[in-house]
């Protein structure tokens, strides 16, 4: 199956799913990463605020933000590249150019995310062996992280049924390192 039509596949799935049961699948990836003492002592974390169907962020980084860490999240830049601007509550985000809410702060740049101790990224599916994630189609985090080190722990959310065997790639995917789901944290074996 190709990217496209996996996309659609996983988004018409996504539709399906409840509001309770949403609500209930974001609660409980946000509780499985916040017992996470790799995750307890990140001081910078990456992140990225959630939007229709993809598992809620809002809450996640809400309460790191709110235990200490400083939270970056991304601004959409013309290129499609991804700048970068620190969360400062609630009231620090506004509508970006699609829509999507994004920090009012001053941007910090695309290089940014080199300083995060963890990326939490977006994704439709994630290839359970080689990490490698199915993004929105549009790259920009594919370019977000090759900009990452490599012992920076990459963590992407995902509803159930969305950690596969055999997501199609690309040279320029990159993988993640940790696929967070309702039922738990995967370690990529890849």
């Amino acid at each position: 199956m190709d990217k496209s039509e996996l996309r659609r596949r996983i988004r018409a799935a996504r539709r399906e799913i409840d509001a309770r049961e949403r609500r209930a699948a974001s609660t409980a990836i946000r509780e499985a990463l916040l017992d996470l003492p790799w995750v307890q002592m990140a001081g910078l974390v990456a992140c990225y605020w959630s939007t229709e169907d993809e598992p809620d962020t809002h809450g996640l980084v809400l309460a790191l933000w709110k235990h200490g860490a400083t939270v970056i999240l991304p601004v959409l830049r013309p290129d499609r590249d991804l700048d970068w601007a620190v969360y400062d509550g609630p009231d620090s985000l506004a509508p970006g150019p699609l829509g999507i809410m994004e920090p009012v702060d001053t941007r910090r740049g695309v290089d940014a995310i080199r300083t995060a101790a963890l990326v939490i990224t977006p994704a439709l599916a994630v290839d359970r062996v080689t990490g490698v994630r199915l993004g929105r189609g549009g790259g920009s985090y594919d370019r977000a992280l090759a900009r990452v080190g490599p012992n920076v722990p990459t963590v992407a959310l995902l509803h159930e049924g969305e950690l596969l065997e055999g997501v199609p790639a690309e040279p320029h995917d990159r993988p993640v390192r940790y696929a967070a789901l309702p039922s738990g944290i995967v370690k990529i074996s890849g």
